[in-house]
C-alpha cells in the first residue's frame, strides 16, 4: 500500500479529514489537483459546533487570532441572537476560508499529513482488499497510489463522486448570484446586509480594511455551469440590482453560486466514501457549507482510522451516512428556504414580515439558530439518557492537573471514558479498552449541564465521549453500574475488548 488512505482535496473538509486520521496514527496522502492555494476568499465564517471541534484539537486559538467574532447571526437576512449560555463560543467567527484552509494546512504539516499538489483523480479501482487511485499530475506525469480507502473531498463536481458511480440528485438552480472580493470607494455605508430590491438584493461586507465582498442575487436568472465569470458582470447586475456600482474596481476575486441544492445518495459505496461539498451542495445562506464539511470529517476520521487499525469492522463506517446525511438533509432543507425567504416581490414583502414577527420568539430564535451553528445535533441512539448522542457540554472539571473543561480531554482525539463519580464498575470495564480508550476520573464543578434544545440536565456520574464529542453512553448516580450498557457502548464505538 502507498498509503492508508487517500483523501481528494485540500480544502478545509479534506485537510481536516487528513489531520484528524493522522491523530490516529494512520498514513494518509492528501491529491490536490490546484498547484496550491488560491488565495480566494470564498467561505467567510466558522460556526459555533465547528469551533468547539477546533476547541477539542487544542488549535481554536489560532483561528481566533486571525478572525473576529460576532455577536449576530442572520436566517435569510433577517437578525438571530445568540445564547452564551449554549457554549463557551456562542458567536460566529467572521474569517476567510483563504485563512482556514492555511491555518489547517500549517497543522497537517505539523502532524506529517502528505499534501500532494497538482494532483487530480482520474481514475479508481476497488476491490475487496484497497482502492487503486489514477492521478493526472500535468508537470510530473500520470501516477497511481494504492490504499485502504479513498475519501472524495473534491467538492461540488467531485470527481472521485462520479468515478464511484454515486448519484446526486436534488433540485436545480432558480437564481444566480454573483460574488467578488473589491474595492467600493463610492460607498457610504460600513455595510449592507442583503438590501432587497425589485430587481433582486446586494449585500456588500467588509472582511478587510478597504475591500468589500460584493454579493449580487437575481432571480429566475439562471447561469450555465460552464459559463465564464467575469467582473464586467459583477458590476453590472450590482447596477441592475442596487442601481449604481459604487465606483467599483480591483477585483481580486470573482465567482458565482446558486440555490441548487444536492445530496450524495449514498456517502459510502465500497472503499471510496465522500464528505463536504462532494456530499452536498446547497445555497451558501448562513455559511452553513464549510462548516458542515469540517464537522463530516469529524464525524469520519475516527471511525475511518478505527477500521483501517483493525480496532473496528467496516460495519463502523456505516453509521458516518446514518448520522451525517440526515445532518446535511436538513440544511439543504433550511438553505431552501432562505432562498424563497429573499425573492423579491410583495408576497415574500409580506412573509418576511409575518416571519421577523414570530422570531422574536425565543423557541423561534433557537429552532433557527440551531440550524445554523448546529448545537442541537443528536445522532441516532439506543439508550435514553438524555446527553446520548449529543454533543457532549464543555462543563469544567475538577482533575488532579486542576480546572479544565470536558472539550480539554479530547486534544489527542481518543475516545474518553469520564469516571465523576469514581465508580469501581467503571474502572473495570474500562480495562479491556485501555489501549484505545482514555478513562478520566474528574469532578464536575456543577450540578446541573446545559444542553441547547433541551435546557439544563442534571450532571452525569459517567459518560463515554466519541473523539468527535458526541456522547455514545452515559449515567446518572446510581446507574453508573450499568456495565452491560457501558460494555455494549465501548464494542459498538470501538471495537471488541483486547482481552475478556
Amino acid at each position: 500500500m502507498d498509503a492508508d488512505v487517500v483523501v481528494a482535496g485540500a480544502g478545509p473538509t479534506g485537510l481536516m479529514l487528513a489531520c484528524e486520521l493522522r491523530l490516529a496514527g494512520v498514513d494518509v496522502v492528501v491529491a490536490e489537483r490546484l498547484a496550491g492555494p488560491t488565495g480566494e476568499s470564498r467561505a467567510g465564517g466558522i460556526h459555533s459546533r465547528t469551533l468547539e471541534m477546533l476547541d477539542q484539537r487544542g488549535i481554536l486559538d489560532r483561528f481566533l487570532a486571525e478572525g473576529e467574532l460576532q455577536p449576530v447571526g442572520h436566517f435569510a437576512g433577517l437578525y438571530l441572537e445568540f445564547d452564551e449560555s449554549e457554549s463557551r463560543h456562542p458567536y460566529p467567527l467572521m474569517i476567510l476560508q483563504s485563512a482556514i484552509e492555511r491555518l489547517l494546512e500549517e497543522w497537517a504539516a505539523e502532524l506529517g499529513v502528505r499534501v500532494l499538489r497538482s494532483a487530480g483523480v482520474s481514475g479508481l479501482r476497488q476491490d475487496e482488499h484497497c482502492v487503486t487511485v489514477e492521478l493526472d499530475r500535468p508537470e510530473a506525469g500520470p501516477a497511481t497510489l494504492r490504499a485502504r480507502y479513498l475519501v472524495g473531498c473534491d467538492g461540488g463536481r467531485s470527481t472521485v463522486r462520479k468515478l464511484a458511480g454515486i448519484d446526486f440528485p436534488g433540485t436545480e438552480a432558480t437564481m444566480t448570484a454573483l460574488i467578488g472580493d473589491v474595492e467600493l470607494p463610492e460607498l457610504t455605508e460600513d455595510y449592507v446586509w442583503v438590501r432587497r430590491t425589485p430587481a433582486g438584493d446586494y449585500s456588500a461586507i467588509a472582511f478587510e480594511p478597504g475591500w468589500f465582498r460584493v454579493i449580487t442575487s437575481e432571480f429566475d436568472r439562471v447561469a450555465g455551469r460552464d459559463d465564464a465569470v467575469t467582473f464586467e458582470q459583477l458590476r453590472a447586475s450590482l447596477v441592475r440590482v442596487a442601481g449604481t456600482d459604487f465606483g467599483m474596481r480591483n477585483p481580486r476575486w470573482v465567482s458565482r453560486f446558486s440555490d441548487a441544492a444536492r445530496q450524495a445518495a449514498e456517502y459510502r459505496r465500497g472503499r471510496v466514501l465522500l464528505a463536504g461539498d462532494a456530499a452536498h451542495i446547497h445555497f451558501p445562506a448562513g455559511g452553513q457549507g464549510l462548516n458542515m464539511g469540517v464537522q463530516d470529517a469529524v464525524n469520519l476520521g475516527w471511525k475511518l482510522a478505527s477500521v483501517v487499525r483493525g480496532r473496528a469492522p467496516q460495519s463502523l463506517l456505516d453509521t458516518y451516512h446514518a448520522e451525517r446525511h440526515p445532518v446535511a438533509a436538513r440544511v439543504l432543507h433550511n438553505t431552501r428556504a432562505q432562498s424563497a425567504l429573499v425573492r423579491p416581490g410583495p408576497q415574500t414583502d409580506a412573509l418576511r414580515e409575518v416571519f421577523g414577527s414570530l422570531m422574536v420568539s425565543d423557541d423561534v430564535n433557537r429552532y433557527l439558530r440551531h440550524l445554523l451553528n448546529a448545537l442541537d445535533i443528536r445522532y441516532p441512539v439506543d439508550g435514553d439518557h438524555p446527553l446520548e448522542g449529543r454533543r457532549v457540554p464543555d462543563a469544567d472539571l475538577k482533575t488532579a492537573e486542576g480546572i479544565i473543561g470536558v472539550h480539554e480531554l479530547l486534544h489527542a482525539g481518543r475516545p474518553v471514558l469520564l469516571d465523576l463519580h469514581g465508580s469501581p464498575e467503571v474502572a473495570a470495564v474500562a480495562g479491556g479498552w485501555a489501549d484505545r480508550v482514555d478513562l478520566v476520573e474528574a469532578r464536575g464543578e456543577d450540578d446541573h449541564w446545559t444542553v441547547p434544545a433541551i435546557g439544563e440536565v442534571a450532571a452525569p456520574a459517567a459518560l463515554l465521549i466519541r473523539p468527535d464529542g458526541h456522547v455514545a453512553w452515559a449515567a446518572d448516580e446510581g446507574g453508573a453500574g450499568g456495565g452491560d450498557a457501558l460494555r455494549t457502548a465501548l464494542t459498538t464505538w470501538c471495537g471488541p475488548a483486547a482481552h475478556g
